[in-house]
């Protein structure tokens, strides 16, 4: 099927209640709720605020609940007058999911992470399912964002909203004799959220919309066009959940192929940014990539696994996506051996030395630390020996997480020359690195944040 962006339905087939909830979409008086409301959830409660709907959020985390009723923001990218704008506009937060019975429509943003065994972990939408079934109501519309394997959706979600609910509706399909009574609307519609992107605007970026009906594609993308520029509308839920893949698994790919040409490169002695550098300056059939300690964020370092999980149900490998994220997840290890190299070159060893580690979030300029790869370094290197500290402007601490247990206090810049290496892991601008490689011994530099210093002193890795 060709991507025309036109679905079509039978509008008469519409129920009295979803009919009224589709004028209260198009004329942006709509009850939204939002269910997540972490990196994703809460940039899109702001967005559906702004563009005038009645949006509430929901989260079971208490403290987030508690900071947007004060008109406080826990997100570093989000100043707290976007919040306090939000609330003067209608937006309200709880924990109690009873309120979901009077919304138009439900978004769900909530977490999809992996297993310690790396498989899907999809006990977030499970629950978040379970807790939403018992209130839905005739003609709502729930569109998942969460970013999953093909088939989600439709196998997941829509059986746990449908066994518990306790009125017996049903989501609505595309069936000839429906006649809109009795059913709820669901659709798949991933997130694209950036974090530390200052360049593209929120609402425009086009949103992809696949619904499990056509009434339910068009509904959706009805709301989301409210705040977005653009919806794209593709034919089905399994559409929108592979483009989402698609789209992170091509990142994926690409910068595990930098970073193994990387790794080529300091062997011979070639400065790879150089050649990313030289290589841009084609004006076609090539796009820049760059290397790094690893890979970091929810989306690039998990997406591949859960495409490559569901591929075995298919008797399929995926062995090119596999290979990638081997190369990507190998690369703490490398920073590990890099780090020892650098050391040996001045006749030191990992173990005893004083190490400070420059950057805990996954990317420059941001407080996020899902997957960071400097959480691993920091564990391979303790593991060598050697006596860890970090500075991060974005992170005083960094406590326990999902996959960590750290309890570390960010140290200041002060006397670099009390340790033995200084490791650039993420490259936040707040740093002066010309007076970082002033006063430290050694700079092993990651992100090649060190570009245009000359110095014997910075190992490029």
């Amino acid at each position: 099927m060709s991507l025309d962006n036109t679905i079509f339905f039978d509008a008469s087939s519409l129920s009295s209640s979803a009919a009224e909830r589709l004028g209260r979409l198009q004329a942006r008086t709509a009850r939204i709720g939002v269910i997540g409301l972490g990196y994703v959830g809460l940039p899109l409660t702001l967005l559906l605020a702004e563009a005038g709907f009645q949006v509430t959020g929901f989260d079971i985390d208490e403290k987030k609940i508690g900071d947007l009723e004060a008109g406080r923001s826990y997100i570093f990218r989000i100043p707290e007058e976007e919040i306090q704008a939000a609330r003067a506009q209608g937006l309200r937060a709880t924990s109690d999911f009873s309120r979901l019975a009077e919304q138009d429509a439900i978004l769900m943003c909530v977490p999809t992470p992996l297993t310690s065994h790396r498989e899907p972990d999809l006990s977030y939408i499970e629950n978040t399912a379970r807790a939403t079934a018992t209130w839905i109501r005739e003609g709502q519309l729930v569109v998942l964002e969460s970013t999953t394997y093909p088939g989600t959706t439709e196998d997941v979600l829509i059986p746990l909203l449908e066994s518990g609910n306790p009125h017996g509706l049903r989501a609505q399909t595309n069936v000839a004799a429906a006649t809109g009574e009795g059913v709820f609307y669901v659709a798949f519609s991933p997130e694209r959220e950036d974090p530390g992107n200052t360049t593209v605007a929120r609402r425009d970026i086009p949103k992809v919309v696949g619904g499990h009906d056509p009434i339910a594609t068009h509904m959706a993308a009805t709301l989301y066009e409210g705040i977005f520029e653009k919806a794209v509308r593709v034919s089905t839920t399994r559409v929108a959940e592979m483009t989402k893949l698609l789209e992170n698994i091509y990142r994926c790919v690409n910068i595990a192929l930098v970073n193994e040409l990387k790794v080529l490169s300091l062997r011979m002695d070639v400065n790879i940014w150089e050649v990313i550098d030289a290589a841009s300056t084609k004006p076609f059939g090539f796009h820049p990539f760059y290397p790094g300690p690893g890979l970091g964020g929810h989306c690039i370092p998990i997406d591949p696994f859960y495409l490559s999980w569901k591929a075995k149900e298919y008797d399929f490998n995926t062995r090119f996506i596999e290979l990638a994220g081997e190369v990507n997840e190998g690369m703490p290890e490398f920073v590990t051996q890099q780090v020892a190299k650098a050391l040996n070159r001045e006749k030191k060893a990992l173990n005893g030395s004083k190490i400070l580690m420059l950057g805990m979030s996954y990317k420059r300029n941001i407080d996020d630390l899902r997957e960071s790869p400097s959480l691993t370094i920091i564990e391979l290197l303790r593991a060598e020996g050697a006596e860890v500290l970090y500075n991060d402007p974005y992170h005083p601490t960094v406590g326990r997480g999902r996959h960590y247990n750290l309890n570390m206090t960010s140290t200041p810049l002060d006397n670099l020359s009390q340790y033995d290496c200084v490791l650039i892991v993420t490259d936040h601008s707040d740093y002066d690195y010309q007076q970082i490689v002033n006063e430290s011994k050694l700079v092993v530099d990651t992100r090649n944040a060190t570009k245009g210093i000359a110095s014997t002193k910075i190992v490029l890795c």
